[in-house]
């Protein structure tokens, strides 16, 4: 596809969910070209997005050796919490640290985020998210079941352009360390959600590489009522970094449309990426 295009296409798709707040962004990693856009800078919530910011810093702090991968991390620390997430249905209430943060890159384990954050601060992870130059995009609280007057009305916010480039970063070691940088990707490439806009890829959600021996894929989404959000990294022909973000008040039937549009982002994205593997 020609810029000119993906531009025309990516209109189309947008207009099809006129009360839907988007926030898109998709780039060549290798030349910095922009692909695709729509209001890229736009600060939306993204849900579970930035438990990126969260694997990021206990990732540093393996590195520096302050965090130990088989430390003991026990959820009875913090309240339980529903929702997303496989610690809830598991007998053990200890696991390595380093599992737990397995857990939140590949199911966006909610009982696991509040586990870590409690070993690590939330502050801390907002601290690493400003120092790596995002600080419109943030996560603002932990997972809550239910949110009170006084509790930030969010767990986080984001916008495309800071997560495309994140990836991007990612992509070239560029953001924490290598090490650092490595594992975090590692972790993300486990990632069982391609329900959004990477379900155009046709990738095995359970074994990424099975039927694509030339496409790679690490990928972080959020999910919420009146949220949808997917960014992460594809690598064939080309190496794209994108993000995808959807806000829309509850009450308004969009979610259908939602669906459609990012899978059609995603569309895309796999044939800008050079995706023949899957043909």
């Amino acid at each position: 596809m020609h810029e000119q295009d993906e531009s025309k296409a990516l209109a189309e798709l947008l207009a099809r969910t006129p009360k839907v707040d988007w926030s898109i962004k998709v780039v060549d990693v290798t030349g910095g070209a922009v692909i695709a856009s729509a209001a890229p800078e736009q600060n939306l919530k993204t849900a579970s997005l930035a438990k990126v910011f969260l694997l990021l810093e206990v990732a540093a702090r393996l590195e520096a050796g302050s965090l130990h991968a088989d430390e003991p991390l026990d959820r009875r620390r913090v309240p339980r919490v529903a929702d997303s997430g496989l610690w809830q249905h598991l007998r053990s209430d200890r696991l390595p640290l380093a599992d737990a943060a397995l857990l939140v890159a590949t199911v966006s384990d909610n009982w696991a985020t509040n586990a870590l954050l409690q070993r690590v601060t939330l502050a801390a992870v907002q601290a690493r998210g400003r120092a790596l130059g995002y600080p419109e995009s943030r996560l603002e609280d932990c997972v809550r079941d239910d949110r009170r007057p006084d509790d930030p009305p969010t767990i986080s916010l984001g916008r495309a352009a800071d997560w495309a480039d994140l990836f991007a970063r990612l992509h070239r070691r560029q953001l924490v360390s290598p090490a650092v940088d490595s594992q975090v990707a590692q972790w993300l490439a486990c990632n069982v959600d391609l329900s959004l806009l990477a379900a155009a890829f046709h990738l095995d959600p359970l074994a990424h590489e099975v039927g694509a021996a030339h496409l790679r894929l690490y990928n972080k989404t959020g999910s919420d009522s009146g949220v949808r959000a997917d960014a992460g990294l594809i690598t064939g022909q080309r190496t794209l970094a994108y993000c995808a973000i959807a806000n829309w008040h509850p009450e308004e039937d969009c979610l259908d449309g939602v669906m459609e549009t990012m899978r059609g982002v995603g569309e895309i994205v796999r044939k800008c990426v050079g995706a023949w593997a899957l043909e």
